[in-house]
């Protein structure tokens, strides 16, 4: 893998760059679509392609190694064979799901032992079988298995819990570093820097990882319920630590002015559920604000659901009949709304990147924050 840093914003830390993986380059910053089983919820592949010019997916785990589960992926020649998504896919650990199975997961110094949310089985993931697991499931960047620690959780807790982030980090790097892709083409670990929401802890843990001399790093531990404005202290905190020629990616954010803040703090990479979640419940966001489709104010507003992007979906359909099928639960509503929401979601990242490379992100940033934050 591959990073080059093409340009920085003179008024604010944003950069524009460009990863390179054996799938095909990225152009960041990026917004990463969600793919938990290996699709993106209501979104065929072609229109991830077409419309909404996704760049990478995201799939997770946890949810791929309970279904369909490890052998069937490696029968198919990895996940990329499985369900035909030719660009890159990032994997997360598990982590991030495990910690939010509380009531169904013990933590020990060997790993985490928890019940499939399925069927109730229990399973036990350790940093070197998380390594493995990510091999097979063949992602091109796989993430380091962490303990996410609660939101504002006390000092103690989030030291002693960053410490043992730590210590499988080590493991995490140590089974990477023996082992090969199972598919011919390179994979990348990229290490979590943890510490909650203390600064100390924050810098410790990106010294910890940056010693480790990966290919990228993340930002984890974050958007899991502490104020917004302790999540924008924290990454402008870390952010700088982090080597400036690697990518950085903030795992979990979130709302279109989260992805606009943390870019001028200089980070390169996202994912969330939000776009295609939100959108299944008839929350779209769009080039000029907020709109609940659910709202009777849309019941006869034959406008195209967003004219400002280029998507069919976005632009194809009006407001009323997106309303009209959402309110009576046809699944082509969830359908439309999802497109739309990633389009724009990527056409945001797309113009952050144009404002970047022009020199004019800060001032660009602070006109569209409002902007895309005002409900309609």
């Amino acid at each position: 893998m591959k990073f080059t840093l093409q340009a920085t914003d003179k008024d604010s830390n944003a950069r524009a760059g460009l990863l390179e993986t054996a799938h095909g380059q990225i152009e960041t910053p990026i917004f990463m679509p969600v793919g938990t089983l290996g699709n993106v919820k209501a979104v065929h592949q072609r229109e991830l392609l077409q419309d909404i010019n996704a760049q990478i997916i995201l799939g997770n785990t946890y949810h791929l190694y309970l279904r369909p589960g490890l052998d069937i992926l490696q029968q198919a020649g990895g996940l990329h064979k499985f369900n035909g998504w030719e660009k890159p896919i990032l994997t997360d650990s598990g982590g991030y799901q495990v910690y939010s199975l509380a009531q169904m997961r013990k933590i020990k110094e060997e790993g985490v032992t928890f019940q499939s949310h399925i069927d109730g089985s229990k399973h036990t993931f350790t940093p070197e079988n998380v390594m493995d697991t990510q091999r097979r499931i063949g992602a091109d960047i796989i993430m380091a298995f962490d303990e996410c620690p609660p939101a504002m959780s006390d000092y103690n807790y989030a030291k002693k819990s960053m410490e043992l982030t730590h210590r499988w980090l080590k493991r995490c790097v140590n089974r990477f570093d023996e082992t090969e892709g199972l598919y011919g083409y390179a994979q990348s670990l990229f290490p979590i820097v943890q510490g909650a929401v203390y600064k100390d802890l924050r810098a410790e843990s990106a010294q910890f990882a940056t010693d480790l001399d990966r290919e990228g790093y993340a930002i984890g531990g974050l958007a899991v319920g502490e104020p917004t404005e302790v999540m924008y202290e924290m990454v402008a905190h870390t952010a700088p630590l982090l080597p400036a020629q690697k990518p950085r990616y903030l795992m979990g954010v979130g709302t279109p002015a989260n992805l606009l803040e943390n870019i001028a703090l200089g980070v390169d990479m996202f994912d969330c559920v939000m776009p295609t979640r939100n959108a299944r419940n008839g929350m779209l966001f769009t080039t000029e604000g907020i709109i609940n489709i659910k709202n009777k104010k849309w019941e006869n507003d034959f406008s195209p659901i967003d004219a400002g992007l280029t998507s069919y979906a976005s632009t194809h359909y009006s407001k009323a009949y997106l309303r009209h099928l959402v309110q009576a639960g046809e699944m082509l509503g969830a359908m439309i709304a999802s497109v739309h929401n990633l389009t724009f979601y990527l056409w945001l990242v797309g113009k952050a990147r144009e404002q970047i490379k022009a020199g004019t992100y800060a001032t660009w940033k602070n006109k569209m924050v409002t902007q895309v934050s005002q409900r309609l």
